[in-house]
């Protein structure tokens, strides 16, 4: 089974491609999801949060306050490093260990940050969604409420689109309709299927030259 990182950068479309993926029957383990579970009311990283960066991240009902959260490491590098120290390690466990229990050809890890955690060594491919910056920005602030400062910073804060190409086996091209990524789409899962089935088949042959004793 190939493991499979899918990212891009903010407004690219990683969403739109996860949705199709799972139409088609593969498993996508989305990081946000995985953050959002680790960092829910009762969790332990919630108590090193609020160790690290004060109580006032915390409700008043013990749910982890994400606006502020965002807030406080945004412009602040040694806080944001504390955050990702806490709660990356839980997710990359959560996602391994569900990774483990994937029947098909491949598996996809929805990783927004891939690049920025130096996480691209860790997969056999690297899938990236590219669109244009102006669209990307357009459909953010269509979608969220965002205006054009905040995607700026976003966007000027994250991996640039050279470095994302440079670790990148595969890349789809967000620039069009949907209906054009879904044919994207439905071409790398057919190469990534029959990559899948190489890899098995590679294995195999090595089992029987060197079998276990």
């Amino acid at each position: 089974m190939l493991r499979v990182a899918l990212t891009g950068g903010i407004g690219s479309g990683k969403t739109a491609v996860s949705n199709y993926l799972e139409t088609l029957g593969v498993m996508v383990l989305d990081a946000d999801r995985f953050a959002h579970q680790v960092t829910a009311k009762g969790e332990d990283a919630v108590t090193e949060i609020a160790n690290v960066l004060g109580p006032a991240v915390i409700d008043a009902d013990g749910h982890l306050d994400r606006a502020t959260v965002r807030e406080l490491v945004f412009t602040d590098p040694k806080k944001r490093a504390a955050l990702e120290s806490i709660v990356h390690p839980r997710v990359r466990r959560k996602m391994n260990e569900a990774a483990s229990q994937a029947t098909g050809p491949y598996v996809i890890f929805s990783i927004p940050l891939l690049i920025e955690t130096g996480q691209a060594g860790n997969f056999d491919r690297v899938v990236v969604v590219e669109a244009a910056r102006e669209l990307r920005a357009e459909r953010v602030l269509e979608r969220s409420g965002l205006d054009q400062q905040a995607f700026s910073s976003i966007d000027d804060a994250q991996a640039s689109d050279v470095d994302r190409r440079n670790a990148a086996t595969d890349i789809l091209n967000n620039n069009g309709s949907l209906e054009s990524l879904h044919a994207e789409v439905n071409t790398l899962h057919e190469h990534l299927t029959a990559l899948s089935g190489e890899q098995g088949k590679t294995a195999d042959n090595a089992d029987n030259i060197n079998p276990t004793l």
